[in-house]
């Protein structure tokens, strides 16, 4: 049987491994923004489409009951702004430039009041950076929304995907030199 210490080691490592991945995401999207934009739009617009093809296989299973008609809604409008995002990206690229800058805003509060919670902790002070950046960033895009859609979003989603990971493989590290039983000391 595995032990709770084997479980958290592994998962240490798995932690330490998707941070690495996160930093070079970050970095590749840096480098292209256009093409890490169109990716991010690519991806939501299938992700709209299958989300609204589960809610029409959803009000089949449930067609007894009273709310089909809103779960065949809800398809309907997932599958359009899906379809329409893929058919006109630029479009599509814009609008998920704001829904960005609203998302990296909230990300960024909820990051800050998680490193205030987390602050006796090894790397907390990662975590602070990345809620500040990630706010700042929320704010960038919306006030140079539209002119900059073209670039915004693989720039600033892959600098926040650089911080995240970098304030992830802190935190990470630190838990590392717990389960190895090293003194924790907190990082300046």
């Amino acid at each position: 049987m595995t032990s709770l210490g084997t479980i958290a080691k592994e998962s240490v490592g798995w932690s330490v491994g998707l941070s690495v991945l996160m930093i070079i995401a970050g970095v590749l999207a840096i480098v292209i923004p256009p093409v890490a934009g169109l990716t991010v739009l690519l991806i939501v617009a299938w992700l709209l489409i299958f989300s609204g093809a589960f809610h029409f296989v959803f009000a089949w299973h449930t067609r007894t009951a009273g709310g089909s008609i809103w779960e065949v809604l809800l398809g309907i409008l997932y599958l359009s702004v899906g379809v329409y995002a893929l058919l006109h990206p630029v479009a599509g690229l814009a609008s998920l430039t704001l829904l960005l800058a609203g998302y990296l805003f909230v990300e960024g509060v909820l990051e800050l009041v998680l490193s205030f919670r987390l602050r006796p902790m090894r790397g907390s002070s990662w975590l602070l950076l990345d809620g500040v950046v990630t706010l700042i960033l929320g704010i960038l895009i919306w006030r140079t929304w539209p002119s900059s859609t073209e670039w915004v979003i693989g720039t600033l989603v892959g600098i926040s995907m650089l911080f995240s990971g970098i304030s992830r493989l802190a935190i990470s590290l630190a838990a590392r030199h717990v389960l190895a039983g090293a003194p924790v000391k907190r990082a300046a």
